[in-house]
């Protein structure tokens, strides 16, 4: 595909080849990844500035998008860009392979920095959804920071850089520019733009800022910081379609790849019916969802009982899941899920987040939602009516688990995006990686009969199989 450039594109592409730091502080959607893969690839090839250029990522951002996002385009066809993943033998395995873009999590920066010390061989980094770099206490920071001075070029992305407040920007500039703008430590930042919001004779809690400390420190970093919002340079309606692809972990996908060879196998010769196709589907949508369910019988007075049971086989969706709530750094998400399996797992994963969960069930959850008393509400798309009116408390969608109504899922996004709704709405798809995930997303994107749209997906796999 051609990368035709907008103007802001274009602009932050010339900002990340010129600056040797820089933050893209970008709203989702915006295209901060091909952005910066079209940077690197100048200042490898054109330029020769950069030999070696490491990726930060969230774990799952970190197996699929960037990868994908170089396949996509064609003006970086010659960039190559490997993932460091895996146990500690393919990371090396990886490190050492022949390339131009290495991509690593986060959490194995510490690992990174240690194995190679003061051979440290990436003279640019990029990390993406710098605001995982906020805290001055954790050990990804501390790692960065102390093989900072052998890094030339820096670039740091992320649409929400201050959370929690304007004291998360500290650690993130810090890395930029090494305390030149917002000060050497944390307390020294704190001192000049803030004053203790709550505290007793020996402990501070919390901070507020002083008055005109916002624009205080906007003009201080405003030279190596772009701030872009989706509404001013969006030449879209106000709806963004995020697609997060998840690939399995080799567990996982040796269980799906079982399940649909020996589900598709025991299906009757002949046409594949409506009947058997709903059931196939069905079962291979939740496990790449991560869980299925599995019917036992039981005997009582001569009487058969049936007992169905959850078996968790991954949580490679739910981990991307989890991910994809931190970005959104406390907008308010309103959650599709597919199965009752779904919603338990995806609480039990929540419960310790401090975030305020409810489930779509009544009057008083959409008053709560609409007031902004809800952080996640998870709903099943056939519970959501029409006209139900959810666009007052939040602007991101996030689909756990997709099916074939088209109806379902048009009706469902409409609960957001719609007349009223004051900000760009965010669809978020999380999609198994060569799934029936990607089968529905196909149909979806379509337009097609719900029903067709599964039997003509459902014989190509018949036919893979039984050929």
């Amino acid at each position: 595909m051609k990368f035709i450039p907008h103007n802001y594109q274009r602009y932050c592409i010339t900002r990340i080849i010129q600056d040797e730091a820089l933050a893209l502080f970008l709203d989702m959607g915006l295209g901060k990844t091909a952005i910066t893969l079209t940077a690197v690839n100048d200042l490898i090839f054109n330029r020769f500035l950069v030999s070696r250029c490491l990726v930060i990522a969230p774990k799952k951002v970190a197996e699929d998008t960037w990868t994908r996002e170089q396949d996509k385009w064609d003006h970086l066809r010659m960039l190559k860009v490997l993932p460091v993943l895996g146990d500690r033998n393919r990371r090396i395995r990886a490190l050492n392979s022949p390339g131009n873009v290495w991509v690593i999590n986060r959490e194995n920066v510490p690992w990174l920095v240690d194995y190679y010390r003061n051979d440290w061989p990436f003279d640019m980094v990029v990390i993406d959804e710098s605001s995982s770099f906020k805290s001055h206490k954790a050990k990804r920071f501390k790692s960065l920071r102390n093989i900072r001075g052998h890094i030339n070029r820096l670039v740091e992305l992320t649409g929400t850089p201050s959370p929690n407040g304007l004291t998360d920007l500290w650690a993130q500039v810090f890395l930029l520019d090494g305390g030149q703008r917002l000060g050497r430590t944390l307390t020294e930042y704190r001192n000049n733009y803030f004053t203790p919001a709550s505290r007793n004779r020996t402990t501070i809690f919390s901070y507020e800022p002083l008055p005109g400390a916002d624009e205080a420190i906007q003009e201080r970093i405003r030279d190596i910081c772009i701030s872009l919002s989706a509404k001013d340079y969006l030449e879209l309606p106000e709806r963004i379609d995020n697609f997060r692809y998840v690939k399995l972990d080799s567990r996982a996908r040796k269980a799906y790849d079982e399940m649909e060879r020996e589900r598709i196998l025991e299906l009757p010769e002949g046409v594949l019916d409506a009947g058997s196709a709903a059931v196939l589907s069905g079962k291979l949508l939740q496990l790449a969802n991560g869980a299925v369910y599995r019917t036992t019988e039981r005997y009582e007075d001569d009487r058969a009982i049936e007992n169905r049971e959850t078996v968790e086989v991954h949580g490679n969706k739910v981990e991307a899941f989890l991910e994809l709530v931190e970005e959104l750094n406390g907008r308010h998400a309103l959650v599709f899920y597919n199965f009752q399996h779904d919603l338990e797992r995806l609480e039990r994963a929540l419960a310790k987040s401090g975030l305020r969960m409810a489930e779509l069930k009544n009057a008083a959850d959409i008053a709560d939602w609409n007031a902004g008393r809800t952080d996640i509400l998870f709903a099943h798309p056939a519970s959501v009516a029409y006209g139900l009116n959810l666009q007052q408390g939040g602007s991101d969608v996030i689909w756990f688990g997709l099916n074939y109504s088209l109806e379902l899922y048009q009706q469902a996004n409409a609960r957001l995006h719609r007349q009223g709704q004051e900000h760009t709405v965010r669809i978020h798809h999380l999609v198994v990686e060569d799934s029936v995930d990607e089968d529905v997303v196909g149909a979806l994107q379509k337009k097609s009969d719900c029903q067709t749209a599964l039997l003509e997906a459902l014989k190509a796999r018949v036919e893979k199989y039984r050929t």
